[in-house]
């Protein structure tokens, strides 16, 4: 790979790790364990505990007897707040004599993190009869690496590492950026330590038969002045707990006949609360774990958009955390232009010395749209014109970009190029290098029109103008539908490719279309820039073998010269992909495609630990007894991927709320296979409440209204 794909390309390790890596995240602290409860990067280079995009911590090793524990059992609650692991002791000997079985000491950790700070508890627990003195020592190291120099990139200097300082009860590590901020790395324990190094805590115990020790650990991470305090192990677990039940985090009230399709939306539900992160604005979605682990704006509002009927709250954190960091000026090197929606903000020392672009990075040609898009769909959800109102000149300002940046070369379509030399070359959400190529294989030369792009300017331009018409800006509205109308009709003559049944890819700066086998055509279901005739027909395309790998629709079919099923973009399969495809069939009869891809992504769900889908995973061709093939590096979890199952769901059951005049409707509405019964509780419409069940009879769906609190309408419309 050349230019800036390579450099912010991700390494995978050259030979996989078996043991498993478990996630636990707050805010903007995240850590990444083996699962002995251990950081071990020298072995597996991603894990550590990471503060606002820097790794506070690269080792942390619990020793007995100067080797590790046996593994008993290691897993994660199901709300991903605490982390539990059981171990015991081996064959412990002096010399040829045995002095301690194996399985005399049950050793107990748990962990979360709360506040910047990862909590700890080791119990340790003697399961003799008789007394003895137990050894166990805490090794720890902090490397200060940025994310990206994780990722692979390599740093010509970096800053210095400060000498260690410690004391009976704590050791603190220290790093001096060269952006001249000092970050630091806490590590109390009480009881104190028998002795304290500058790498290690020395913990002891005599224990009597029977009988048990509880160490505490605090890891806080600060940066520069702002210091973090740890609190008690038990506030912090009851302050975590607190969060999903003071109603600011995601709820999933979804029960289904199939204890499969629950466990996948327990999982994603606990995923995204995980991943929402407090801001100054409110909630929002960080992309994916452990490379994405900030603010994504295309991310943030397609994952907002998947669960806007359950949880409209995260779309209006999203829209207002975008509105507030949109572009005003021009600034090639960000590739910022006014009116512009963020692509993706970092914190860290390569942000902050501008060794990346990515501090606040404007390089993604569809954010914009489709904000415009989320902001529309929020208002009809849940009639809170007011925040509209509160973001209008956002909006305004987002589709005059449309029309005007966007569209450099006037010639109605929105267009890309990158303007940073150390940007995106790609800017559509395939963002890899070759990922826009033609039939021949040939890479496209830019600017580029990627298809989907042009059916988000559609549906953006139309939302607006519902905003305008509600706004009372009567004029601004009509101005807007007509260039949508225009928009419609150049499309379908620049981008259908009667030869393939699809739209094309793209087209090229030359106004070549790349007549290429794309999921970026099912786009074009969910925003309805398709006419009727065609919608049928790319329907039948992207159900074909050729596109469907029977885990869900590949990103390009396995006929294009390009094809690779191990590829990033170029035959891999993508949950939140095939929940955008399938959601634009919500409102039509025909579901078979979105009721297949459902189906299809269930069944892979049982494949993945604790069921939850990755941010991608390999487009090899299912096969009898064969599961899913992983992509190495994917982020897991990742914040679209988790949504993606709200979103198939609703395209399933052709659900609409129109909160605007109090109505929830089901459009044509079908159980996937295997769900004879849903159940959806609190479903909130204005100020209004209901519970509804769906069950499925020979042929079709019936609805019961179990409880309806103030005035909401639901229709079943066939």
């Amino acid at each position: 790979m050349s230019g800036a794909a390579s450099e912010f390309y991700i390494l995978a390790p050259e030979i996989p790790v078996p043991e498993r890596t478990v996630v636990l995240k707050q805010d903007d602290t995240l850590g990444l364990f083996n699962e002995f409860g251990d950081i071990a990067a020298a072995r597996l280079h991603e894990e550590g505990l990471y503060h606002e995009g820097t790794r506070y911590l690269s080792t942390l090793a619990l020793k007995l007897a100067g080797g590790r524990p046996l593994l008993l059992s290691s897993g994660v609650r199901r709300d991903n707040l605490l982390m539990g692991v059981d171990l015991t002791n081996p064959d412990i000997y002096r010399g040829d004599e045995l002095i301690l079985p194996r399985g005399c000491l049950h050793i107990y950790r748990t962990k979360l993190i709360w506040g910047g700070t990862c909590y700890e508890r080791i119990h340790v627990r003697n399961f003799t009869r008789g007394p003895l003195t137990i050894r166990l020592t805490l090794k720890f190291a902090a490397d200060y690496q940025d994310i990206f120099e994780i990722r692979g990139q390599q740093r010509p200097r970096r800053g210095r590492l400060l000498d260690t300082r410690t004391g009976s009860d704590y050791a603190e590590m220290a790093y001096e950026g060269l952006d001249g901020a000092t970050l630091r790395t806490l590590i109390t324990c009480k009881p104190a330590p028998i002795s304290v190094t500058k790498s290690e805590f020395l913990l002891g115990a005599d224990l009597e038969g029977r009988t048990e020790q509880v160490y505490t650990i605090a890891v806080s991470c600060s940066h520069g002045a702002q210091r973090v305090d740890a609190i008690s192990y038990e506030a912090a677990l009851f302050r975590g707990e607190r969060t999903f039940t003071d109603g600011e985090r995601f709820r999933c009230d979804i029960e289904s006949s199939n204890e499969r399709a629950n466990a996948w939306l327990r999982r994603s539900a606990a995923d995204l609360n995980m991943l929402l992160t407090k801001t100054g604005s409110g909630l929002y979605p960080y992309a994916g774990v452990p490379w994405f682990d900030t603010t994504f704006g295309r991310d943030g509002i397609i994952t907002a958009m998947e669960c806007l009927w359950i949880a409209p709250h995260v779309s209006k954190g999203v829209l207002a955390f975008l509105a507030k960091t949109q572009a005003v000026d021009e600034d090639p090197q960000r590739d910022a232009e006014p009116g512009k929606i963020l692509h993706e903000a970092r914190r860290g020392e390569m942000a902050a010395l501008g060794e990346i672009p990515f501090a606040r990075y404007y390089g993604s040609v569809d954010s914009t749209p489709l904000f415009v898009m989320l902001a529309a769909s929020y208002w009809r959800r849940t009639g809170d014109l007011g925040f509209i109102e509160s973001i209008w000149s956002n909006i305004c300002a987002a589709t005059d970009w449309l029309s005007w940046y966007g569209d450099a070369d006037g010639d109605g379509f929105v267009e890309y190029k990158r303007r940073s030399a150390h940007g995106l070359e790609q800017q559509g959400w395939k963002d890899s290098q070759d990922s826009i190529f033609h039939e021949d294989g040939r890479l496209a030369e830019g600017p580029i029109a990627l298809c989907e792009v042009q059916g988000y300017a559609y549906a953006a331009r139309l939302g607006a103008a519902d905003l305008a018409d509600a706004l009372g800006y009567t004029e601004a509205a009509r101005e807007l539908r007509e260039a949508a109308l225009e928009l419609f009709e150049r499309f379908q003559r620049a981008f259908w490719c009667e030869d393939i049944g699809l739209y094309a890819l793209a087209l090229d700066g030359y106004k070549n279309p790349c007549k290429v086998s794309s999921s970026n055509a099912g786009h074009c279901l969910f925003t309805g820039v398709t006419t009727p005739e065609r919608r049928e027909v790319l329907i039948k395309a992207l159900s074909q073998e050729t596109m469907f790998s029977g885990w869900g629709v590949r990103t390009i079919a396995d006929t294009e010269s390009r094809y690779n099923p191990m590829a990033y973009h170029n035959g891999s399969v993508w949950p939140h992909d095939n929940a955008l495809i399938a959601a634009g069939l919500a409102s039509h009869a025909n579901k078979e495609l979105a009721l297949r891809i459902f189906g299809a992504q269930l069944d892979a769900s049982t494949y993945f630990e604790s069921a939850r889908l990755p941010e991608l995973f390999c487009g090899f061709r299912r096969r009898e007894g064969k599961e899913p093939t992983r992509y190495p590096v994917a982020c897991s979890p990742q914040a679209w991927a988790a949504a993606s199952v709200f979103g198939m769901l609703q395209a399933c059951l052709g659900l609409s709320i129109d909160a605007t005049i109090g109505e929830v409707a089901f459009r044509y509405p079908h159980l996937p296979a295997g769900l004879d019964r849903l159940a959806i509780r609190g479903l909130e419409v204005g100020g209004a409440s209901v519970d509804l069940t769906l069950h499925k009879y020979a042929g079709s769906v019936g609805l019961s209204i179990d409880r309806r609190d103030g005035k909401v309408d639901v229709a079943v419309l066939s």
